[in-house]
């Protein structure tokens, strides 16, 4: 019996047009009066994220990819790491050597230097949960501030698996490569572009629901969880089973246990609901 069900946001409950299908709310809901738990697996930060929770009644959150961890019914932080200085200074250098856009993350602000790809993403979509905080020197704001880091986002109009390749070979952190190109394009900038999803080591939707499970006393096989993206694939492994949404990312349906029929737009999360949770469907 599932006992857990995890999901991710954008593109697997929330559509291209940033809304949510009705069958969608209407699961959600099912599970609510099931008191079958459910938490939300976002790569977004927990001040951008915490209206959308609410709204859905989410129990709990895992927030920029893992970096944090909340207890959204009583508050509890179950966990949180962030980027060091040491972390973010190879970052900023790969930015400068390969003439990257970079932008980080803290709890409450989005810092860059000017938005041009997640980070206006982000502002058009979420104007009043984030602060936009535009600097001279990110780094150097970072540090004058004493601002805890969250996650650092590395953007460009160019391939990026050579600059992935060597941040990899010179840092000790979690770098997801992830392309918004071709089918995948970012309807809502209308832009093209590959970014690196920065975050301390050892930080991914898997291991951060791994915490969960222990949190709550759980195993992985109670666990059904549910994505898009190339971020959701450590979630699959670390759950009994990892159900694709019908656009997601190739890559991430080739590990999915079950891929749905339809898409985001038309409900493909209540159909993987459904499909391994029938008894609550009315």
């Amino acid at each position: 019996m599932i006992k857990l069900i995890a999901s991710d946001l954008d593109g697997t409950i929330v559509d291209n047009k940033h809304s949510i299908p009705e069958n969608n709310l209407k699961a959600i809901n099912e599970l609510n009066k099931a008191h079958i738990p459910f938490a939300i697996c976002t790569g977004k930060t927990y001040s951008i994220s915490k209206d959308i929770c609410k709204g859905l009644n989410a129990n709990y959150g895992i927030f920029g990819n893992g970096s944090q961890i909340i207890n959204l019914t009583t508050g509890e932080e179950i966990s949180k790491k962030v980027l060091s200085l040491d972390d973010l200074k190879p970052c900023f250098s790969m930015s400068a050597k390969y003439n990257l856009h970079i932008h980080a993350y803290t709890d409450t602000s989005i810092i860059t230097t000017k938005p041009e790809y997640m980070d206006l993403r982000n502002s058009i979509l979420f104007p009043t949960q984030i602060k936009l905080e535009i600097v001279d020197s990110i780094l150097d704001y970072i540090q004058k501030q004493n601002l805890s880091v969250l996650k650092l986002i590395l953007s460009s109009s160019s391939d990026l698996s050579k600059v992935e390749e060597e941040l990899k070979n010179i840092t000790n952190l979690t770098i997801t490569r992830i392309s918004k190109t071709g089918k995948y394009k970012d309807k809502i900038i209308d832009k093209e572009y590959e970014y690196l999803d920065v975050s301390p080591l050892n930080v991914n939707k898997g291991k951060a629901l791994e915490t969960l499970c222990r949190y709550l006393e759980l195993n992985k096989s109670d666990i059904l969880s549910i994505g898009d993206n190339i971020n959701d694939i450590d979630m699959f492994h670390a759950s009994g089973i990892g159900a694709a949404v019908n656009n997601a990312y190739d890559e991430v349906k080739q590990v999915a246990n079950y891929v749905t029929t339809n898409s985001v737009e038309n409900a493909g999360f209540a159909e993987a609901i459904y499909k391994f949770i029938p008894f609550i469907q009315e």
